[in-house]
């Protein structure tokens, strides 16, 4: 078993670097730099100053200054000078590596005669900046939209979440495994068609359509049951159940019918199993035969489904965060994506890489626990 872990924790770090290498590089293009300039300096900023801020900040290789003189006096185009300094930039891996820390920070004398470092938030250097500072030290970076630095903002919007979660988790994990089983135990029954039929509605209908219905009965007097609130922004700080049931219903009914039909399935294949037969055949009580022996055998592959729901939970609450107006994780993933906030999503990548490649290894070693069947080669 300890092989088997090192094995799959090998694969994890293989994966987390490619993932994040990706998500940099798409950060990192040329228009995203570009936003960011002009939003940090001036809206009106030209091209070679775009070019020429990006430089002295660390983010572009060093720039011909004959290409910048160029383009200052319109001998060359403006696209013409785009076309020759946006192209794929070998200064990514070097950015990469100083992101991660495994590289020490530039430093660099810009074409203003002002010394920048990483280290110092890309501003001017005064003595006392370390030499590494990229997120194996800690340092992720800092939030151009919230003002703070990522490690500050991240936390609270996570636990936020976390606190979201753990309430679909209880509300849908429970109800799934009762619906599923109750389903998969006579095959073809009244029950199995109608459990099986609302289990294929709430998969097929998206959270914010579900979450727009929810509102719209329960949360307006239109129909007369205004009895939550459809906004959750309150919640965050005192989670009630009028102000925290639509978004937690909103989340739960969606992956719920999902992991019923996996346990339906599942333990409709137990209950036709050769030793479930011997055991009817034996005069063993039908509630006997479901609880203390179909269902444990039947729970091995919801177990699986149920681990990958959470980090589709983690990223997959950016809607209805959104659409209640929860502050939490997806919330902030899509302020940083609206606003160009580029340390924030490359915060928001590193967590969410994490939490997938995290419970992949807790689904694999929890199913060889589950199911003695499997062999660890």
């Amino acid at each position: 078993m300890g092989l088997f872990i090192l094995r799959r924790l090998g694969v994890m770090l293989l994966t987390a670097f490619c993932l994040t290498f990706l998500v940099f590089w798409l950060t990192n293009l040329y228009p995203n730099l570009e936003k960011l300039a002009k939003n940090q300096g001036n809206s009106r900023m030209q091209t070679h100053e775009v070019a020429t801020w990006l430089t002295n900040r660390g983010y572009r290789s060093e720039i011909d200054p004959e290409l910048i003189a160029a383009s200052r006096d319109g001998s060359l185009s403006d696209d013409d000078f785009e076309a020759e300094v946006t192209g794929f930039d070998t200064r990514l891996f070097a950015n990469y590596g100083e992101w991660l820390g495994i590289l020490p920070g530039y430093v660099i004398t810009g074409h203003d005669g002002v010394t920048r470092s990483r280290c110092s938030n890309h501003s001017a250097v005064d003595g006392d900046e370390p030499q590494f500072c990229g997120i194996l030290q800690g340092n992720w970076g800092y939030s151009t939209v919230a003002k703070k630095a990522v490690a500050d903002v991240l936390p609270t919007r996570l636990a936020n979440t976390g606190k979201l979660m753990l309430a679909v988790l209880l509300v849908m994990v429970p109800g799934a495994l009762i619906i599923g089983i109750l389903a998969g135990m006579r095959e073809g029954s009244r029950t199995d068609r109608t459990l099986s039929t609302v289990s294929i509605i709430t998969t097929a209908t998206p959270e914010y359509v579900s979450g727009v219905v929810f509102i719209s009965l329960f949360a307006t007097g239109t129909f007369g049951m205004q009895w939550f609130k459809g906004s959750a922004s309150s919640a965050v700080e005192n989670a009630t159940f009028e102000n925290f049931t639509l978004p937690v219903l909103t989340i739960a009914l969606y992956g719920m019918g999902y992991i019923a039909r996996m346990t339906r399935a599942s333990m409709t294949e137990v209950m036709t199993a050769q030793y479930i037969r011997t055991a009817r055949l034996k005069g063993v009580s039908f509630r006997n035969i479901v609880l203390r022996h179909a269902l444990r055998n039947a729970l091995i592959a919801p177990f699986t489904v149920i681990m990958l729901q959470i980090p589709w939970l983690l990223n997959g609450v950016v809607i209805v965060e959104t659409l209640f107006t929860y502050q939490g994780f997806g919330w902030e993933l899509v302020r940083a994506a609206s606003n160009n906030d580029i340390e924030m999503l490359l915060g928001v990548s590193i967590v969410s890489v994490f939490v997938v490649l995290l419970t992949q290894l807790i689904s694999d070693v929890g199913y060889v626990f589950l199911n003695p069947r499997i062999r660890i080669s």
